[in-house]
């Protein structure tokens, strides 16, 4: 009985494996292939590298690394000259004027670009323009009779739709993978403006700048970026959606770079106990930590521990949409801007400017071990030192001597200065050591807490629990 189980299974099993793509639910890629592999280019761009002093770490030839070819005697050694080094990426056609949409990080400081197609032919290509903060490039090249992308909304993606890769991973040209979105609307460090899709389709070096399409043979995104601890593919891929690539080509066409606004804050993400300590109703928005001196945002009135919850009609659901949402409004346009303060919604206008460098916060390590005299967060503080005063240009607060426990977790650490207290939407300044602990021992059990910290010439906003024993 038994063995007449197996086989049955045996049978339906290879029967399932006969069956055509479409009978079994499965999209078919062959079609779409066929129709879109031949906007899809292979990108070479050579740079002119000077003497390098070590020749075991110079690039392979050949395929032969220069630490074998040395022990080879039928390879002679060669002279120390300048080596030409060449990245591999990918590509695609855009419009009928022979433009091609890529990866910056492909051409970077290239001396040639060429581009070749899947039907042998090659040019070389004039780079137009790149932006870094998107990571795009738009090349262009003389040629006629091309084969042109067809773009998509990327806005109609949804996680876990099916989409094909195109590219030239490793140098081998018009390699196919399939896979699904896996999430949308991703942030990656130092990416705050990109709204990367992240797919499991499988990307290698050489696929950058390769277009990511969807089932209907619309391009959606750039492939860009990957994560990954061996350098290989390991189930995370990013694409830069294409409606953002396509606003940035379209400024490097226009002006040779790229213009976006910027309204002079700092914002972090609000957490649910930030959101209870500021009376708001949920924990959206962004929430700001630093306004810039003399700024836009500083021209209409907004202030740290405001959250900013909506942006010229759009609304703001986490720090990470903010920087978006202002990038893409063109400087000198006046927006209407509403956030939350002190428990109550307002709003004002602020008249944008254009984008300077992104600040990044630095990661810190925490202690878990008690401390003995801590307060009820699990720090010791002691009064601002004469040397504190001078660089924070104050004469209040309490600095972080020891730390563990709740603040551990929340990653406060030695030296960081804690400036202000806020619970129910209510600030209080912290005037020294002993009034910030008087503040903190004075807070019910499992109350939610904000604490305004000072570290170098940053500060954010940090939220916590008061531990209930």
């Amino acid at each position: 009985m038994r063995l007449g189980l197996r086989l049955a299974c045996v049978a339906v099993c290879l029967g399932l494996s006969s069956l055509p793509a479409s009978a079994r639910n499965l999209p078919e890629f062959a079609s779409l292939i066929e129709k879109q592999a031949a906007v899809v280019v292979n990108i070479s761009a050579t740079r002119i590298q000077t003497p390098v002093k070590a020749p075991f770490l110079r690039p392979q030839r050949d395929g032969v690394p220069e630490w074998l070819r040395r022990m080879l005697p039928s390879m002679p050694e060669e002279p120390d000259e300048p080596d030409d080094d060449r990245a591999v990426g990918s590509g695609f056609v855009i419009g009928s004027e022979g433009y091609i949409l890529t990866n910056a990080h492909v051409v970077e400081d290239a001396s040639e670009i060429l581009v070749r197609f899947n039907d042998k032919r090659e040019y070389l290509a004039r780079l137009v323009g790149t932006d870094k903060r998107t990571d795009i490039a738009l090349l262009k090249v003389d040629a006629s009779s091309l084969p042109q992308a067809r773009l998509g909304n990327p806005a109609r993606l949804r996680v876990g739709d099916w989409v094909l890769a195109i590219g030239s991973p490793f140098g081998f040209d018009s390699t196919v993978t399939a896979g699904i979105v896996s999430a949308k609307g991703r942030s990656l460090p130092d990416d705050g403006l990109v709204p990367f899709i992240q797919t499991d389709v499988a990307i290698n070096p050489g696929n950058s700048g390769g277009p990511l399409f969807n089932l209907q043979g619309e391009v959606v995104g750039i492939n860009s970026q990957i994560y990954s601890r061996t350098g290989g593919f390991m189930g995370l891929s990013f694409a830069i959606p294409i409606d953002v690539a396509m606003d940035v080509q379209a400024q490097l066409r226009q002006r040779g770079h790229v213009m976006r606004g910027r309204i002079g804050v700092l914002v972090q993400e609000v957490t649910r106990d930030m959101a209870e300590s500021f009376g708001l109703p949920q924990a959206t928005g962004a929430l700001v930590s630093q306004v810039e001196a003399g700024g836009p945002a500083a021209g209409a009135g907004l202030k740290p521990g405001d959250v900013i919850t909506q942006f010229d009609g759009k609304t703001v659901m986490s720090s990470n949409d903010l920087p978006r949402i202002v990038g893409a409004t063109r400087p000198g346009v006046s927006s209407v801007l509403k956030y939350w303060r002190a428990g109550k919604a307002a709003q004002t206008s602020v008249k944008v400017a254009e984008f300077p460098e992104e600040k990044s916060a630095r990661a810190v390590q925490v202690l878990e071990h008690p401390i003995r005299g801590a307060n009820r967060l699990g720090m010791v503080v002691q009064d601002l030192s004469r040397e504190q005063k001078r660089e924070l240009a104050t004469e209040q607060g309490a600095a972080i001597r020891e730390v563990a426990g709740v603040a551990a977790r929340a990653e406060l650490r030695q030296g960081d200065v804690v400036t202000a207290v806020i619970q129910h939407g209510t600030g209080s300044e912290v005037r020294s050591a002993e009034h910030f602990n008087k503040l903190i021992n004075g807070l019910p059990r499992s109350a939610a807490v904000t604490l305004l910290v000072r570290r170098g010439d940053t500060q954010s906003f940090v939220g916590m629990k008061v531990p209930g024993n």
